[in-house]
């Protein structure tokens, strides 16, 4: 849930993080003191002495919260009911600064599913992405956090994610709801 208001929290142990925008990873010590000042997709963005820190979803009990709960698919579920899910993952996946998933800010060009060439009874799901700015710092850690969102799905052994710059985004890639939460009507 994002919120206009921060949450103060208390490191309950060490934790690994992401320095935002840069993208460095980093180990905030248990007892730091912050603010959540954004809980989207089941990661969490904390203001701690100055800086913003990404905090993965699995960590989340370093903050007092619950992790997620494990994705579930019906038994011989077919591709279709593995792309309703795909697209499901991938409005969880947001930037440490914005709050609107990567779909609604038309970061995702392409998202296929097709049989793993190497693993029987198993899928690929490939993607076709894009940043908001090609030199954004946080541009890794948005693919690596689609890869393995997507990868937490049952039956698909591996996201092929693809990280593309044409055509360049602009903000009439977004959705409207986008477009009306951030003003860039």
């Amino acid at each position: 849930m994002y919120s206009r208001s921060s949450e103060p929290v208390r490191l309950e142990r060490d934790c690994a993080a992401v320095l935002v925008p840069q993208g460095e990873h980093v180990n905030l010590p248990a007892g730091s003191i912050g603010y959540i000042t954004q809980a989207l997709g089941g990661s969490y963005t904390v203001f701690i002495e100055g800086n913003l820190f990404r905090i993965a979803g699995q960590d989340a009990d370093a903050l007092g919260k619950e992790p997620p709960s494990p994705l579930e698919l019906p038994e011989g579920a077919d591709d279709e009911a593995v792309e309703q899910l795909v697209w499901q993952q991938l409005r969880t996946c947001f930037d440490p600064e914005i709050p609107i998933n990567v779909v609604d800010l038309g970061l995702i060009y392409e998202a296929t599913i097709q049989s793993h060439p190497e693993h029987e009874d198993q899928r690929m799901v490939v993607i076709r992405m894009t940043l908001t700015a090609p030199g954004c710092g946080m541009g890794d850690i948005l693919v690596d956090d689609v890869r393995s969102k997507l990868e937490m799905i049952p039956t698909v052994a591996e996201a092929d994610v693809e990280l593309v710059f044409d055509p360049p985004w602009g903000r009439h890639m977004m959705s409207e709801v986008a477009r009306l939460e951030t003003g860039m009507m």
